[in-house]
């Protein structure tokens, strides 16, 4: 078993993945503020792909995922962009929660990921 821990584009207060022992951890928001949640999970999801590729995994490894809205009205757009992005038969484990804010004003939506790495 590795006891090393590699981090993904670090910066002071946050890196875009971290991985240990073959698990992938990370976290995206969308892109912009502005757009609806449909535009912005999209967004979210590309970003979340790209980083989850890049730290050796992808979608279809996906273990668990946490999905914070700020209003629960979103929750059927948003599952659909998430359904259509989602390989079939690859659907995590999942969380959906509703919270007061994010980190911005204008994001309505962001996500919490585990996954393997491997192809």
């Amino acid at each position: 078993m590795s006891t090393e821990i590699t981090r993904l584009n670090p910066a002071a207060r946050y890196a875009d993945a971290t991985v240990f022992n073959g698990l992938v951890q990370a976290v995206e928001v969308p892109a912009e503020e502005s757009g609806d949640i449909r535009s912005q999970t999209a967004s979210m999801l590309a970003l979340l792909e790209s980083t989850l590729n890049a730290a050796g995994s992808g979608k279809e490894r996906l273990l668990m995922a946490t999905i914070y809205l700020v209003d629960m009205v979103d929750y059927a757009d948003m599952n659909a962009v998430w359904e259509a992005w989602l390989p079939v038969g690859a659907a995590p484990s999942r969380a959906c929660v509703q919270v007061v804010r994010l980190a911005k004003p204008g994001w309505r939506v962001e996500i919490a990921v585990m996954a393997a790495q491997g192809a």
